[in-house]
């Protein structure tokens, strides 16, 4: 141990990658405290996301790599701290209180992108980020029903409006404002205008993602969306038969408009695995998803099955990841959730390379 120093064992720790990033923990200053004393190494390990699969293999192998060196006592700790993707842009300044807004979206209705979204946000606050949920299909809200909340919204001091909170995770809708059966009829201006006060007058509690429950279709509210805060990307789901696929490439394409990324497409009914014999039935079509992906050039980010307990559960209020934690449907959800903070990753190391040195200008309203 007497011979082992600092920069040995940094020297050491750079055989260590992060795969999405594909560079050393060194490197990409994830070690952080790294004390030496007594024949004992400690130090940190930050990633860059909670949901990261292979966080365990990460630590095991800084372990193993240190104590090759000579040193019998090595202590790690593996945190994280999430970074935002977007920098700030002229007449969208950073929503505050929120590093990464996602939205969810489909090209058709019956795809059941909710339950992605709701499921999806779950994940995310499972791993340990701290998630919100922004219910932005004004027409139909039925992020509440998903996630069996019945409240009314609150303002603070400052007159913003509380978030309801569920599960961990951070709740506006419009569903809270109306009555279950009230239709909510607005022109373009009233939708713009309502979802510019859900963006800019909510204390959102300083979250890692807000996930958007986009209403299906290319309509108004991916015009204001993109027009009022800055964007990570966006998630369209899909089924795998050929009319919802067309919609999806529609609806890829609307935000490639809207300049914002696609993060990747979600495959959802994707298959029917029998709970007798466990025979899988393709339903809906079979890699109809996937081969979207590969011919739109996004990430594929996993494919989810036709599953009662996923239904029912969006029906009692208790989502899937909560009811069901160590199915097989859960772990699909899982999945998309990892693969998902894994594409803001590296968006954001990206974003900080490409703006290294600058000086941001962000917009005083």
């Amino acid at each position: 141990m007497a011979s082992v120093d600092r920069d040995a064992v940094l020297n050491a720790l750079r055989v260590v990658v992060d795969p999405d990033l594909r560079k050393d923990i060194v490197s990409l200053g994830f070690v952080k405290d790294l004390t030496l004393a007594e024949g004992r190494a400690s130090f940190t390990i930050e990633l860059t996301t909670h949901a990261c699969p292979v966080k365990d293999q990460m630590r095991d192998q800084a372990v193993a790599v240190v104590r090759a060196l000579g040193v019998s006592d090595v202590q790690v700790q593996l945190t994280a701290r999430v970074r935002s993707a977007t920098a700030p842009e002229a007449g969208r300044p950073p929503l505050p209180g929120v590093k990464n807004v996602i939205a969810v979206g489909a090209g058709k209705g019956g795809v059941g992108k909710t339950t992605v979204a709701v499921n999806l946000a779950l994940s995310l606050a499972r791993c340990g980020s701290r998630v919100g949920i922004l219910d932005g299909d004004m027409y139909g809200p039925n992020v509440p029903i998903m996630l069996g909340i019945n409240t009314q919204l609150v303002t603070d001091d400052q007159r913003r409006i509380v978030p309801a909170e569920k599960y961990g995770v951070q709740v506006i809708s419009i569903g809270f404002l109306t009555n279950d059966d009230a239709p909510v009829i607005w022109r373009g201006p009233m939708l713009h205008q309502a979802i510019q006060q859900f963006f800019r007058e909510v204390a959102w509690k300083e979250l890692d993602y807000l996930i958007i429950d986009m209403p299906p279709g290319t309509g108004d509210v991916a015009l204001s969306l993109s027009q009022t805060v800055p964007v990570v990307g966006s998630i369209v789901v899909t089924t795998p038969q050929q009319v919802s696929l067309a919609d999806s490439r529609r609806a890829i394409r609307m935000y490639q408009k809207l300049n914002i990324p696609t993060l990747g497409i979600v495959e959802n009914m994707s298959y029917h695995r029998c709970t007798n014999c466990h025979h899988e039935t393709d339903l809906f079509g079979h890699g109809g998803g996937e081969t979207l992906a590969t011919d739109m050039n996004v990430p594929f980010l996993g494919r989810l099955p036709i599953y009662q307990p996923i239904r029912e559960g969006g029906d009692t209020g208790v989502p899937l990841v909560v009811s069901e934690p160590a199915s097989e449907a859960a772990r699909a959800f899982l999945t998309v959730a990892e693969r998902t903070a894994a594409q803001i990753s590296i968006a954001a190391h990206k974003s900080a390379e490409a703006n290294k040195g600058k000086i941001p200008l962000i917009p005083v309203r």
